[in-house]
């Protein structure tokens, strides 16, 4: 008889017998996520790649943190504080980068965020300068 499988656990598979193909797994779903902030589609893919390069309990062993929450962190609806995404990805060999944006149609693909704290603080210190 036949033995059926997900279909993630032939990607983590895959993943695990070529490195290359994981980086560019992983780097495709950090390109998707700037794209669609879909958070939960990111995570998943990012667990997956977790899994591929040795799986949680191991990535918590290298990294030092807990086992458990390391678990919650990447099970989360919630994206991971920037500095947590760093020390893991650091912890399997990647790194986080800023890059300009090559392709002009991406830009208008993604939506302007609000006006930000930083954006408020400098038009009200114009204003006050303003009117002084």
């Amino acid at each position: 008889m036949r033995k059926y499988r997900k279909w993630r656990e032939i990607v983590i598979e895959q993943l695990a017998i070529d490195w290359d193909a994981a980086f560019d797994y992983i780097q495709l779903a950090m390109e998707e996520y700037q794209i669609d902030r879909d958070t939960p589609v990111f995570l998943l893919a990012f667990r997956t790649f977790v899994e591929s390069q040795g799986g949680i309990a191991e990535l918590a062993k290298k990294t030092g943190m807990d086992e458990e929450m390391l678990s919650n962190i990447l099970s989360c609806e919630k994206a991971p504080r920037i500095d947590t995404l760093a020390t893991i990805l650091t912890t399997l060999g990647c790194r986080l980068s800023i890059e300009p944006i090559k392709d002009e149609d991406m830009s208008s693909r993604i939506e302007p965020a609000g006006e930000s704290d930083i954006t408020k603080f400098a038009n009200e210190q114009t204003q006050l300068a303003e009117s002084d």
